[in-house]
């Protein structure tokens, strides 16, 4: 497959996509990152409701997208701020406008995805681009990513502002994700603290990572940026996501 034999189209532009959200799975992705309960409570209904913010890399010769970007519209703060809150914060927000019967004058690029086989490919930035592309078409002067760097779960001790302040001998960041939003022409502005958090009993923390969680205090799991806050005394364990606020000025369509 050849990247430039593939097409980009939206939900909107293809209805029929739509049934492929939920479709890729990601063996990199640790499982007990898809228990954040906003997220499973609000993505793909906004997505469904806002069908022109995905789109999807469709290769002509296969039935299923092999590549995914989905984007939300979102009410920012008035004084600017990117919200602490990142990626949950902007799936509330999507959600409150909603209910409001609004669209929201910001948008957020929350997801890319390719499929296994094309790693590698550099379909990634390509649909990097396509997202900055599609805010563009749709009115926004810039496109906000609350980014989760690839390879943070390889130093769980170090400060999420350490290390994506961690850059290369040429300038680059040391993070190939956070790398790739650079050379986009993405600007590196910030936190978000508390990007997701999941708070589950110690049962499912030991069926979700395999660990005993017997003790009180920080716990490293596989895949975390950070350590899992064990209590035994409660019952209960919370993992809280730091993720990175990149800002893409967009160009005029």
């Amino acid at each position: 497959m050849c990247l430039m034999d593939l097409e980009f189209v939206t939900i909107a532009d293809r209805p029929d996509l739509f049934r492929y959200v939920t479709d890729f799975p990601d063996d990199t992705v640790a499982e007990f990152l898809y228990q954040d309960p906003v997220s499973n409570a609000l993505f793909v209904g906004l997505i469904e409701r806002h069908p022109e913010f995905t789109v999807m890399a469709v290769d002509p010769g296969v039935p299923a997208p092999v590549g995914m970007t989905c984007t939300m519209p979102f009410t920012g703060s008035p004084d600017g701020e990117l919200p602490p809150g990142g990626y949950d914060a902007v799936l509330l927000s999507a959600a409150a406008d909603a209910v409001a019967g609004r669209r929201g004058d910001r948008v957020a690029a929350l997801f890319a995805v390719v499929r296994p086989q094309l790693r590698g490919t550099g379909l990634s930035p390509r649909l990097m681009t396509v997202a900055c592309d599609n805010g563009a078409r749709l009115g926004y002067s810039e496109l906000v990513v609350p980014a989760r760097p690839t390879r943070k779960h390889e130093h769980p001790r170090m400060p999420m502002a350490d290390y994506m302040a961690w850059t290369r001998e040429d300038g680059l960041p040391v993070d190939p994700w956070l790398r790739v939003h650079v050379r986009a022409g993405g600007e590196i502005v910030g936190l978000a603290p508390s990007s997701m958090t999941i708070t589950g009993t110690l049962d499912e923390w030991r069926r979700w990572t395999g660990l005993p969680f017997a003790e009180s205090g920080p716990v490293e799991v596989p895949g975390g940026f950070v350590p899992v806050q064990c209590d035994t005394v409660a019952g209960v364990a919370s993992y809280v996501e730091p993720n990175v606020w990149v800002r893409h000025r967009l160009s005029p369509r």
